[in-house]
């Protein structure tokens, strides 16, 4: 009997690279390859590169050279890189590391299967092996963006922004019920752009109301949400909709008009604030996630109080920070990266400290209460479970000590709030 071929899969960046990985493993599957989750027991590896920043890229090559080295060891046959690294700086990557056996853009399994001899397999295009528990996984609605963003290099990596049509996602959606899904986590590049493409308008309300119909689905999370063009008509889904979490997650960057406007970002920072205080003021109890780039070109010191006292006055409940990184062929990699990296580096820090007092109060607030908590993960003497506050990954944990009553991963369970930190939660099993 033929040896199966063993692929490993690494996956790095975001929750769109995840999708793709589980996109392409479960064609290897269905070409019968066995995949391992150890690439030191692999034939052949894949590494799913992120070309987003200069951190990420840095993260990798250094996991392509990795690779490559278990190659020059003998322990793996070949190395195939893939993903938005590769899509971007293919002639360059050939050149600088020519050890590597192949080179794939974004979603390219065509192409990859081929090399390995396989064929892909279009009826199972829309189906997935799922890497993360079995309880949530990521549904990607679109694909690319067009957005003019002066610092994002996204367009230029994934092309014209496309919605996948609601009949495609609603399948999608169904089997991955039908696994056991569920919690369902939005994404995209902009999730609230939904639509504009294949039915000329915003489209995201509909989606999400269709969703939240397939039985088996109890959480539905919004995910990468764009703040320039936000449907009101969203604002009144999320907050009359029970299935789907009242949790918003989205990136604004800045508030000091001078950067927003540098940055192409469509909006000012009146409009900004408007924004968040009518979803505030609409869905009562919303958690509201962001994310800020500091030292950005031209950012001065008055630009950065101005988001300080704007973090602090807003109160965000999760809140992210990213230094500026000067990206090839953007519009503001023409401009003079002016502020020193310590200066990012010191800015970053503040905002993060100050979001760490916000944060500890917000989770004081949340002790003696009682919150629906699902279980992702089982330790040896305690649980770690999430709330609707909570998304998989990037947020806070609420940790759970065990007693003489057994909990189920991927299960729902009250639980009563009894301490807490910065970041992370401790309860105890109500019911």
């Amino acid at each position: 009997m033929k040896r199966k071929l063993k692929v490993g899969v690494v996956t790095l960046g975001c929750s769109k690279n995840t999708v793709d990985s589980e996109r392409l493993i479960n064609q290897f599957e269905a070409n019968e390859f066995k995949v391992v989750t150890d690439p030191n027991t692999a034939d052949v590896v894949i590494i799913n590169t992120c070309g987003f920043i200069e951190a990420a890229k840095e993260e990798s090559i250094n996991a392509i050279l990795n690779a490559v080295e278990l190659k020059r060891s003998g322990k793996i046959k070949k190395v195939f890189v893939s993903g938005c690294l590769s899509q971007r700086y293919l002639d360059d990557l050939k050149k600088e590391i020519p050890e590597a056996d192949s080179f794939f853009g974004t979603e390219d399994y065509k192409g990859i299967l081929e090399e390995l001899g396989a064929e892909l397999k279009y009826e199972l295009l829309g189906e997935r092996s799922i890497s993360t528990p079995n309880h949530y996984a990521y549904l990607k609605i679109s694909e690319g963006c067009d957005h003019p963003c002066s610092f994002c290099a996204i367009p230029l990596i994934r092309g014209k922004y496309r919605s996948f049509p609601i009949e495609e996602l609603i399948l999608e959606a169904g089997n991955l019920a039908k696994k056991g899904v569920k919690e369902l986590l939005i994404i995209g590049q902009d999730t609230t752009e939904y639509g504009i493409d294949i039915y000329g308008k915003r489209n995201i309300s509909e989606l999400l109301q269709k969703l939240s119909e397939i039985k088996g689905i109890e959480w539905i999370r919004l995910l990468y949400s764009y703040p320039s063009y936000f449907p009101e008509d969203l604002i009144d889904e999320i907050a009359s909709n029970p299935k789907i979490c009242k949790y918003i997650d989205i990136p604004l960057q800045h508030i000091s008009d001078n950067i927003l406007k540098s940055m192409r970002r469509g909006i000012t920072g009146k409009r900004t604030k408007l924004l968040v205080e009518k979803i505030k003021k609409k869905i009562p109890g919303i958690t509201l996630r962001t994310t800020f780039i500091t030292g950005y070109p031209g950012e001065t010191k008055e630009d950065f109080a101005e988001l300080c006292k704007f973090v602090k006055e807003t109160g965000f409940d999760r809140l992210g920070v990213f230094t500026y990184s000067a990206e090839e062929d953007t519009a503001a990699f023409k401009l003079e990266d002016n502020v020193p990296s310590s200066e990012k580096n010191k800015r970053k820090n503040r905002l993060m400290k100050l979001q760490q007092k916000i944060s500890y109060k917000k989770n004081l607030s949340m002790v003696g209460k009682t919150l629906k908590v699902i279980i992702d993960d089982e330790e040896s003497d305690y649980y770690i479970g999430r709330s609707e506050r909570d998304a998989p990954e990037v947020d806070g944990e609420i940790i759970i000590y065990k007693t003489s009553k057994k909990l189920k991963t991927g299960n729902f369970y009250n639980i009563e709030i009894i301490d807490c930190n910065e970041y992370d939660l401790t309860g105890k099993i109500i019911s």
